[in-house]
């Protein structure tokens, strides 16, 4: 019984997240791009993670290659599966911006429950949601994996935007249209929300 009231008996006596952000001159957030296969998104935010870089700002970014070859190798595309894919994302990034790191998240996550509950864990006071808009046309045109050609012919079954469907958040942070926007575009607009919020004075 003494076990169990004792879980978690070192979190007080952790350094904090005041305590790492101090260390790294930065104050910490998620950034959490959502959209299309094929809107730009891992794109988007290789290119933000350079330029944070440059103005001496640690990054870290998850997506899929990231996190499906490693922590989430066990999951498939079922519904449970992309809430507990989702879920576990979310609880990475908590723990990557608690350390004082801008943590950058590029994942389809479809609906506005999935990204609700992303929100709820990492909190909302932490979390930017960056819808990247990019029409399904162009993604389609694109097809930089194709996924999309394979959707149509149906070897991938409950594929975003083809045979499942995408919900797009109604209020987003930024909505970014890389059909529209080049990268360095898009990147600017982004700095402009993110840096006043990550600058430590």
């Amino acid at each position: 019984m003494q076990a169990e009231n004792h879980i978690y008996p070192i979190f007080d006596r952790m350094l904090g997240r005041a305590d790492k952000e101090a260390l790294l001159h930065q104050h910490s957030v998620m950034i959490w791009f959502t959209g299309l296969s094929g809107s730009g998104k891992s794109t988007i935010a290789i290119a933000l993670e350079r330029e944070l870089q440059k103005r001496g700002l640690l990054c870290r970014i998850l997506d899929g290659d990231n996190i499906r070859s490693g922590i989430n190798n066990n999951l498939g595309f079922s519904a449970e599966d992309r809430v507990e894919n989702i879920r576990r994302i979310a609880e990475v990034g908590k723990l990557f911006v608690e350390t004082g790191i801008i943590t950058l998240a590029a994942f389809i996550s479809p609906n506005n429950e999935l990204r609700e509950m992303a929100s709820r864990i990492i909190g909302k006071e932490n979390f930017l949601e960056i819808y990247v808009s990019t029409p399904l046309e162009e993604c389609e045109r694109r097809d930089v994996k194709g996924l999309y050609a394979k959707a149509r012919k149906g070897e991938i079954r409950n594929f975003t935007g083809i045979s499942a469907p995408f919900e797009a958040p109604a209020h987003p942070d930024l909505s970014l249209d890389t059909s529209k926007l080049s990268v360095e575009e898009s990147v600017n607009r982004l700095l402009e929300l993110i840096l006043p919020r990550v600058k430590a004075e």
